[in-house]
């Protein structure tokens, strides 16, 4: 949380904080501009405005199903009146399939009480909910080992020793972070301690899976916060004398750290052999990304009140931060902000990966557009998003083509940390409605929350996350809420564009093709996505990529390129069917994603 906005907004009542504390860059890595693959038919800045149908988005409406999807359950942050910092921060959340069925199910992470707290009260911490079909869930918790006391922050999803079945690690405070193998069955094994990535009790923020170094194996990236226990809580005040959440600057920060897969069960901490170690620390956000089209993932961080870092390749099994050289490091202004939720993709079609960053209210959005895969620019006010999210706070977020038109928008959560801000600042919402950006093209956005359904409604934010739960090939979206209960919202109305949606299986890659580029093709427009772990706010975004493909009936050609080096096309792909790719060795297209049916088979090039 940053309270730049106590500098900007709440310095009309008197209220001054600190300002930013800078972060070192050094020079950049030489880098050159990503291969984009085929020429398309038109200058990229054509592309930038083509749309793949007559009239998108305005049909797509988003419906709370929570109560009939048979979610009951409610975050309990451990808040007493404290005011300790981590009740503010949580909760995250994951879609992923457990079972394997090709149905996303869900995982919901909680809080518990503080140790000095002796209640005695019993309940389920951590809630997985298993996918029915039909939009029902079903809560499976109990027994599956995942039924365990801890103070969870985040999450990720990756299947790190490559036996089909993906594995959960989910970041805590106040204890050691966890390592769940997925044993089959609905069951987890917490296997922490022989593996090796306990994160030595630090304070954890996001995780994402990574095979940075591209040897087949995920290796972990664990984001830390700030050094604080209850014993070390400080009282800190911003209105009339009372008690509130102090602000980063009151905390020493903990680094981001690297553990690599050995390759036989085990982790090794290689943070500061490969160049990781970041003691500014109070990193909330990560994301994968290869920002400079080399081939190999790069890591962006959204740190709070610290200079935003980028984390650049090297391709020796190091890293070299380039945040500052590279434009993601500061805003305009050039003052740190309050770097929350974070999210990379191709937002204008041009190839290359763009950062958007969630903030503390009074900050904005930040839009960082890759300009020629070398620097980033801040086009937040340039593209719609800075007066729509000034006042609010952003947490979670991400960038997904809701409406299937072919251009990526975005939806940002937002509420406050205090429940007293209208107090000092009446503008200012605890509870607050999600942003929700629809991209009209030419890196311009048009904000649309308020016309699409029961997404508008107000709620306090933290992670969210996005899947397809019913089938129906569109994303439908998770919002977790602090102290409350979890928000399902399917997406509904009358949208009639087609989709693709691509999961991969690397063979000599990782299992989960983390770190492959798609590279999808339709009416001339290029797309590129990524799969990777990550992004949002301490939550797990769905293992599968999901392709608008508006009016058409066919992506001319699918171009898959693996961490290995490995290049699979595929030609005249059918609209609206589930294609899993096999590394080197074709595609099934499912159609309507029916892994029961006779798939179509492709045997690429």
């Amino acid at each position: 949380m940053n309270y730049s906005f106590y500098r900007r907004i709440l310095g009309l009542f008197s209220l001054l904080l600190l300002g930013l504390v800078g972060c070192g860059g050094g020079k950049p890595a030489p880098v050159t501009p990503p291969p984009v693959g085929t020429t398309p038919t038109k200058p990229t800045e054509a592309i930038s405005h083509t749309s793949l149908v007559d009239a998108p988005g305005d049909a797509v409406s988003f419906a709370d199903i929570t109560a009939e999807s048979g979610i009951n359950w409610t975050h309990f942050s451990g808040a007493r009146g404290k005011k300790y910092m981590p009740e503010v921060e949580t909760p995250g959340c994951a879609f992923f399939d457990y079972d394997g069925d090709g149905l996303p199910d869900i995982l919901l992470l909680n809080g518990a009480d503080w140790p000095e707290v002796k209640t005695g009260r019993k309940q389920t911490r951590v809630a997985l909910y298993h996918n029915e079909g039909g939009g029902k869930f079903k809560d499976v918790t109990a027994g599956s080992g995942l039924d365990s006391e801890m103070h969870t922050m985040g999450v990720a999803v990756g299947d790190y020793d490559k036996d089909g079945k993906d594995d959960l690690y989910i970041t805590c405070i106040l204890s050691s972070s966890r390592l769940f193998h997925n044993e089959g069955g609905g069951k987890f094994k917490d296997v922490t301690k022989e593996t090796g990535v306990d994160n030595e009790g630090k304070w954890g923020s996001s995780a994402v899976w990574i095979d940075y170094d591209h040897d087949g194996n995920l290796d972990l990236v664990v984001g830390n916060y700030c050094k604080w226990t209850p014993e070390t809580d400080v009282r800190c005040t911003v209105y009339k004398g009372e008690k509130s959440y102090c602000t980063p600057h009151t905390y020493t920060g903990d680094s981001i750290r690297l553990y690599h897969n050995e390759g036989n069960g085990k982790f090794k901490d290689v943070t500061q052999k490969a160049g990781m170690v970041w003691a500014q620390g109070k990193t909330w956000g990560l994301a994968v990304l290869d920002f400079d089209g080399d081939g190999w993932e790069d890591i962006a961080a959204a740190n709070d009140m610290e200079a935003n870092c980028l984390f650049h390749n090297k391709h020796d099994g190091t890293f070299e931060e380039i945040g500052i050289m590279a434009g993601i490091a500061l805003p305009e202004s050039g003052q740190a902000k309050a770097g929350m939720g974070i999210d990379a993709a191709d937002m204008d079609n041009s190839g290359r990966e763009s950062i958007l960053v969630s903030n503390f209210s009074g900050e904005g959005l930040s839009l960082f557009h890759n300009t020629a895969g070398k620097r980033f620019r801040d086009k937040t006010t340039d593209a719609g998003m800075m007066d729509t999210s000034l006042l609010k706070m952003g947490w979670g977020l991400f960038i997904f083509d809701y409406d299937l038109d072919g251009r990526k928008d975005a939806l940002v959560c937002n509420g406050h940390i205090y429940d007293n801000v209208q107090k000092f600042q009446p503008d200012v919402r605890f509870a607050d409605r999600p942003l929700l950006y629809h991209n009209i093209g030419g890196m311009k956005f048009e904000e649309v929350a308020e016309k699409r359904g029961d997404i508008q409604k107000p709620q306090v934010a933290r992670g969210c996350s996005y899947a397809d739960i019913d089938g129906d090939g569109d994303l439908d979206v998770l919002i977790m809420q602090m102290d409350g209960k979890p928000r399902l919202l399917r997406n509904d109305g009358g949208n009639k564009n087609s989709w693709l949606r691509i999961k991969l299986e690397g063979v000599k890659s990782n299992r989960n093709g983390y770190g492959a580029k798609i590279e999808v093709t339709v009416a001339g427009v290029n797309q590129l996505y990524r799969v990777k772990s990550g992004s949002s706010f301490l939550s797990a975004l769905e293992q599968i990529a999901t392709i608008g493909l508006g009016k058409y009936s066919q992506a001319e050609r699918v171009k898959i390129t693996w961490n290995t080096g490995q290049v699979d096309t595929y030609k005249n792909v059918d609209a609206n069917v589930l294609l899993i790719a096999t590394e080197g060795k074709g595609a099934k297209a499912y159609a309507k994603q029916d892994l029961k049916s006779t798939p179509k088979v492709y045997t690429g090039s």
